[in-house]
């Protein structure tokens, strides 16, 4: 647990969990950044899915061409898709954060964390039906010819079970560093906001002070004033004849 909290933890300073903008880029800062270690297993991930289901899923039989997930050629065709849009994907996203660190607008920011976060839940699941998909497909197949291919087959599956994981862990990071900036956003909002600066002027607080000293209250002095006027004004005057 203490693992996880610690791969999640990624505020740096920046809007949207990022670093400053235009700041020095250090390569090996970046290749410990979770995001990146996390996109590199989704890349290896994915190579290993469509290599095996690519070398090794289909053989010939009675002429055509027969996949070893049951005959299913459907089986075969969708590992091979998941795996080559992941792998494509994941290159995509590693330049995405060498590139989000020198986005300067937070507009910028925040679809880039967006899409992060839709299409990283999107293909954690497109990984489970295929784990789903391909393990039901090779319970129910015959062995292969001199049990040719049937490691890269086990292989295959294993990976995408692999690949639920670390999708889903960018997922939540991603969501993580939308929290991030939603929050910072509706500070800024409302310290900016012009109905609480004039509050805040009116009777005498800060909201950047943690300690919200007040000052003296507005209606005190106009009140002892104002009685003194009174007791002057009620003051008994000698009628004169």
């Amino acid at each position: 647990m203490d693992m996880l909290n610690q791969i999640l933890s990624i505020n740096n300073g920046g809007a949207y969990g990022g670093g400053k903008a235009g700041g020095a880029f250090d390569p090996l800062t970046f290749a410990m950044k979770p995001q990146v270690v996390i996109r590199a297993l989704c890349w290896l991930f994915s190579v290993v899915v469509f290599g095996c289901i690519s070398s090794e899923g289909w053989t010939e039989k009675d002429g055509k061409e027969y996949c070893l997930y049951n005959g299913d050629g459907m089986a075969c065709k969708y590992g091979n898709m998941v795996g080559v849009f992941g792998f494509l994907a994941s290159m995509g996203f590693m330049g995405g954060e060498f590139l989000f660190e020198r986005m300067s607008s937070v507009k910028s920011r925040k679809r880039y964390v967006m899409a992060d976060m839709g299409f990283s839940a999107g293909w954690t699941f497109m990984y489970f039906v295929a784990f789903l998909y391909l393990w039901s497909q090779w319970s129910s197949s015959p062995p292969p010819p001199l049990g040719i291919g049937a490691g890269s087959m086990k292989t295959a599956i294993w990976f995408c079970l692999f690949s639920i994981v670390s999708w889903a862990l960018c997922a939540l990071m991603a969501y993580k560093r939308f929290l991030i900036g939603a929050g910072d956003e509706f500070t800024s909002a409302f310290e900016t906001d012009p109905a609480n600066v004039v509050h805040q002027q009116a009777y005498g607080y800060s909201m950047d002070n943690d300690n919200e000293q007040y000052s003296a209250s507005p209606f005190g002095q106009p009140q002892q004033g104002g009685m003194e006027q009174q007791q002057s004004g009620m003051e008994y005057q000698q009628p004169t004849y």
